[in-house]
């Protein structure tokens, strides 16, 4: 069988704002276990503010998953390296261009009202390419950053659609 397979994994640099949640998070813990030490009911508390801290790093740490299998595209969210979600999901067909972001053939393409999906990784200095895509009456602008692989797939399945 002649079946095509890639896949890769990006993770997304973490904003600002980041360091700043997690740092109120174990200042509350912190204060959440002062509070087990004195208070009756604190133990309650500190499983309360422990549990939320864990759910919300989990929720912090992100990555982006790539894979192409045939002409399917998928990109799925990996969240503190452990759950996996479907971002988004399109097939060749649907797709008209894929190029680098800063390509005037993307220019081109771009309307108003489209829909922007960011899978990247907003690291400086990263190569990162648009997808766009037609289904329906939604046009939908798709940013990721596949590596050499997956485009050489995307481009033997679609070899008018991938701009390099």
């Amino acid at each position: 069988m002649n079946d095509s397979y890639a896949e890769w994994l990006v993770k997304r640099k973490a904003p600002a704002y980041n360091y700043l949640i997690k740092g109120v998070l174990v200042f509350l813990c912190v204060i959440a276990a002062l509070l087990a030490i004195t208070v009756p009911f604190g133990i309650i508390i500190l499983a309360i503010v422990g549990a939320i801290t864990y759910y919300v790093f989990q929720r912090l740490s992100v990555e982006f998953e790539y894979l192409i299998v045939n002409d399917q595209l998928t990109v799925d969210r990996v969240m503190g390296k452990a759950r996996r979600k479907k971002a988004w999901e399109g097939t060749m067909d649907e797709i008209q261009i894929v190029a680098p972001v800063d390509s005037y053939m993307i220019k081109d393409y771009e309307k108003q009202g489209m829909k922007v999906l960011d899978f990247s990784s907003h690291m400086p200095h990263s190569r990162v390419y648009a997808i766009i895509r037609q289904a329906g009456s939604v046009t939908e602008k798709v940013l990721f950053e596949p590596n050499d692989k997956v485009l050489a797939v995307m481009r033997q399945k679609g070899p008018r659609k991938v701009i390099q």
